[in-house]
């Protein structure tokens, strides 16, 4: 076995690797840009290296820098994970010629399944099924459309070089293609520096189901079964899930034995995924292969109980495999939800920002052959709470797997997994994948890439049609307050902002906004807690616990728990598997805000600036608005804190912001 192993690779697949290495008694080497200096993965690992720059060009797709790092730690092996250097066959060669280990395929198999033209040639010849289609050499564009239309539409046009659904056009009648192809070329240049595309039939209402397969230096091969990976958004993946649902044992096995044929027809050693795509009636063609180990792998883990990682690690070092394909069985249903920073209502376009809270599932992390029956949950996951999601790379926050008897099971394991994980200060998807997984077409597994599309109207709820904010989370959002306001109070009673007064009671009003409209709710202090008044409801409200951010209250004549996270004037709240926003304004809070002493005024969380209507010299008063942020799909208005002239505005109209990046100087009296 390797002595010190170096991970080419960074946040959740490096400490997934370091987990399996450490286990294993290997010694650890992570690699790090300016970016991830402060990294889950730089943490974990026995050493690390600076590689560059935040951008990946400059740092982690530098493999004369990753070499170099390797030779210098004396590190015998470099595991590349998935992305960046996993599938460049130059730098496996590189390796070889450096005398170190590269944990996956030989730079050859590298090559031919790079080039999917070259790879369709190649599966023919081993007779795995192929989607009709042209796969040549010949790019002119009056052939391509002759090809297209002897096709017949809808046809899908394909970057040769390509992947993550770049380069990628579906056509559907012929006046559509030459346009469509003038574009997948631009993109298939832009990203793979290779404009040759492939043309195929496209398959309507795929599925998308891929075989893992595994060979080693011994001329043995097998497939761990499959993955349905069909619920897909831009053609990328968004949930997978092992075994296929409705597959027949039958279909299983030629869809195994077509996988170990494509590995074997080009010598193939380590981890792939040979994907497939199937029509409705069940046939299926060979799509492409992936030389690498993939980000669902750990689906497969869960359903046969092998450490895929370790198995890379064996292989790589010489070892055969440790079983046969009779000795392989199918133990349940896993799924699989990649958790990813990014806004699904704005086109799951990736955000930024910093974790301000993450709350997860009880959980645990895979270290090694599982136990039977597999944990019920599992998140692989390479950040922590106060990390960042930066642009420089992909925004995935973590992958949650959850394992069940059966799919109904790990459906319902999945809904409450997804319920008890809670992320603030970045966008993200954990509402839309709880959605998805509840949508009764997706419990029926009528599964294929349309689905998300198919789903739109359930899935995208149009904010117009949709309730309203609901008393019980204005009244958490409330609680929040006191309880904050609760555990600062003073000893001394003269010093008490808990509303006493004589003979009477007191009565203040919090305004909370949300996305729906301003709320204003007045809060009556009572003897036994408080009653809350808005609109026509008058009901008693009462703290009955507060720990942390989990708050329960009784409401209404019921008891209520949730979790209540406060980020600045936000108010994050977590109950019944939903995530609501409140933004608070309120007098009392605001007067105690320690920034009026100094004169300074930062951003409450990371945003973009989106008005200023203040200047340079100006005199405000205290509680004058001086610029307007926008996080969360919400608006915040920035207010002077005391009375004074502004000395300087620090942002323009556009600008992205930090949490606690300083917006406004104010030279008070």
């Amino acid at each position: 076995m390797f002595k010190k192993l170096l991970i080419a690779n960074r946040a959740e697949i490096a400490c997934r690797v370091i987990t399996t290495a450490r286990r294993m008694g290997v010694r650890t080497v992570a690699v790090y840009s300016d970016a991830d200096a402060t990294s889950r993965h730089v943490a974990m690992a026995d050493e690390a290296v600076r590689l560059g720059p935040e951008a990946a060009r400059d740092s982690y797709l530098r493999g004369d820098l990753i070499i170099d790092a390797a030779r210098s730690l004396g590190a015998d092996a470099v595991h590349p994970g998935y992305g960046f250097l996993s599938e460049n066959a130059s730098f496996a060669q590189a390796l070889a010629d450096a005398g170190i280990t590269f944990v996956g395929p030989p730079p050859f198999a590298i090559h031919a399944m790079g080039n999917k033209s070259e790879a369709k040639a190649l599966m023919e010849r081993a007779q795995v099924p192929l989607v009709p289609g042209y796969h040549g050499d010949r790019q002119e564009p009056a052939f391509l459309q002759a090809q297209a239309d002897a096709i017949g539409y809808p046809v899908l046009i394909k970057a040769s070089s390509g992947g993550g659904g770049k380069g990628m056009r579906v056509v559907s009648a012929a006046s559509e293609f030459p346009a469509a192809l003038a574009s997948c070329k631009r993109e298939a240049l832009a990203a793979f520096g290779d404009e040759r595309v492939l043309i195929e039939r496209y398959v309507e209402r795929p599925r998308h189901i891929e075989v893992q397969v595994f060979a080693d230096t011994h001329g043995n091969a097998v497939y761990l079964f499959e993955r349905d990976c069909s619920v897909q958004r831009r053609h990328q993946k968004v949930l997978e899930e092992a075994p296929a649902p409705g597959m027949t044992p039958e279909r299983r096995r030629a869809m195994g034995e077509a996988a170990v044929a494509a590995a074997r027809a080009v010598g193939y050693v380590g981890a792939g995924t040979v994907e497939f795509i199937a029509d409705p009636t069940g046939h299926f063609f060979f799509m492409e292969m992936n030389t690498r180990l993939q980000v669902e792998h750990p689906v497969t883990e869960m359903i046969t109980g092998f450490d895929l990682v370790e198995w890379q690690l064996r292989v790589a070092a010489g070892e055969p495999l440790p079983v046969s394909q009779e000795s392989l069985s199918i133990r349940g249903h896993a799924i699989e939800a990649r958790i990813y920073a990014e806004n699904p209502d704005a086109g799951f376009l990736p955000a930024t920002g910093r974790l301000l809270h993450l709350a997860l599932p009880d959980a645990v992390e895979f270290g090694g052959q599982s136990e039977t029956p597999p944990a019920s949950v599992r998140i692989d996951s390479g950040v922590r709470q106060g990390d960042s999601i930066t642009p420089h790379y992909d925004p995935m926050i973590a992958k949650l797997i959850v394992w069940g008897t059966d799919r109904s099971h790990a459906l319902a394991r999945l809904r409450g997994a997804l319920a008890d994980f809670h992320i603030v200060g970045v966008a993200n998807n954990v509402d839309f994948l709880s959605r998805l997984v509840a949508n009764p077409a997706f419990a029926r597994a009528e599964l294929d890439t349309g689905l998300i599309e198919r789903e739109r109207a359930h899935l995208f709820p149009d904010a117009d049609r949709s309730e309203g904010v609901p008393n019980e989370w204005l009244a958490f959002a409330c609680a929040r307050v006191l309880a904050d306001e609760n555990a600062g109070a003073s000893a001394d009673p003269w010093g008490s902002a808990q509303g006493w007064r004589l003979n009477t009671h007191y009565v203040r009003t919090l305004t909370l906004k949300s996305e729906r409209g301003v709320h204003d709710v007045d809060l009556e202090y009572t003897r036994d807690g408080y009653m809350f008044h808005h609109d026509d409801a008058d009901t008693p409200l009462a703290l009955s616990a507060v720990d942390g951010t989990r708050i329960g209250i009784r409401f209404g004549g019921h008891a209520l728990v949730g979790d209540v996270v406060r980020a600045g004037d936000e108010l994050h709240l977590f109950a019944h598997g939903r995530h609501r926003v409140l933004a608070l304004f309120d007098a009392i809070a605001q007067s105690t805000g320690g920034d009026a002493a100094t004169g300074r005024l930062t951003a409450p969380m990371p945003g973009k600036v989106i008005a200023i209507s203040t200047i340079a010299g100006a005199r405000v008063e205290r509680g004058a608005p001086l610029l307007v942020m926008e996080a969360m799909k919400m608006e915040h208005t920035i207010v002077a804190p005391a009375d004074g002239v502004v000395a300087e505005v620090l942002f323009a109209v556009g600008d992205q912001v930090d949490e606690g990046a300083e917006l406004v100087r104010i030279e008070t009296a």
